[in-house]
């Protein structure tokens, strides 16, 4: 089996064990998450991106918690310290992981958060099972169109090329680009070193191949155009100076659902949630309220 360099270490249960965080095994391997908050109250539940874990929600998933909501959050297949199964990581997965881990936790009716590529995720699943969804968070995110992909991504589609040139990079050109979220480059340093930990483990950049190979960076506007003609409740929160995002396609989002709040953060880049958290925390709070 093909090894990326840097990847020396597999997910055993002792390493799961001594994380933190909770555990439970879907069909396709176990899904890492993090379940806190009042009870009974409403479940918020957080989606995240191509690459970075779960990790990215730490002010919200904090701020949701402390304003009496309920609030999960997980890795999704392939990344933190969930499962790497073998097999295509493509829309049809990861909306499946999210049925089983709701139903697993016994989560009928939900309020869902998507961040960048979690953003199809949530709106496909939102399409397949409108009567569990309450309200939509939609925060920079992927599939309004296409996006205009780094050299080293569009490289990463070739079979054969990708493999060479990762395990060339080892990874480390991921880490340098998470650089470019961030509007504020005071932030980046601790940032990455976080990212770095998963990168630890066997089977991670094999699945970000794949995800990029399978389309899910690709135009899933038809699933937020669903999301528009059902009427459901939407926030869209987008940073003004997002560069892996562009701002106009917030715009273009907005017109798929024309029903959705649209708030922009200036002066903030890709991840507003986590790079301007006193602004973005009330706004949540009082849409999901």
């Amino acid at each position: 089996m093909f090894r990326f360099r840097g990847e020396t270490m597999e997910l055993t249960a002792e390493r799961r064990a001594a994380s933190g965080g909770q555990y439970v095994t879907l069909s396709e391997g176990v899904t890492h998450y993090e379940l806190a908050g009042a009870t009974g109250e409403t479940t918020v539940v957080l989606v995240h991106g191509f690459s970075v874990p779960s990790f990215i929600w730490d002010p919200t998933f904090e701020a949701l918690k402390q304003a009496g909501f309920r609030v999960l959050r997980y890795d999704l297949f392939g990344r933190g310290l969930s499962d790497r199964p073998r097999g295509r990581y493509d829309l049809e997965r990861f909306v499946r992981q999210l049925a089983e881990l709701l139903r697993a936790l016994q989560l009928p009716s939900v309020s869902l958060v998507g961040l960048s590529m979690g953003g199809p995720i949530v709106a496909a699943f939102t399409a397949r099972f409108p009567e569990q969804v309450q309200r939509l968070v939609l925060i920079d995110v992927a599939g309004v169109r296409s996006l205009h992909l780094p050299w080293y991504l569009r490289l990463g589609m070739l079979p054969g090329v990708g493999e060479s040139l990762l395990w060339l990079m080892g990874g480390e050109r991921l880490v340098r680009g998470a650089a470019s979220d961030f509007f504020d480059p005071r932030l980046v340093e601790a940032f990455q070193e976080r990212y770095r930990q998963q990168m630890r483990y066997r089977g991670f950049l094999r699945a970000l191949l794949s995800t990029l190979r399978s389309g899910m960076l690709g135009d899933f506007s038809a699933f937020y155009r669903q999301v528009g003609e059902r009427g459901l409740p939407v926030l869209i929160l987008w940073g003004r100076e997002d560069t892996t995002v562009p701002y106009a396609h917030a715009l273009e989002l907005q017109r798929l659902i024309p029903q959705a709040h649209r708030v922009t953060i200036e002066q903030c880049g890709h991840i507003p949630h986590y790079e301007k958290p006193e602004q973005v925390n009330p706004i949540l709070i009082q849409f999901l309220r």
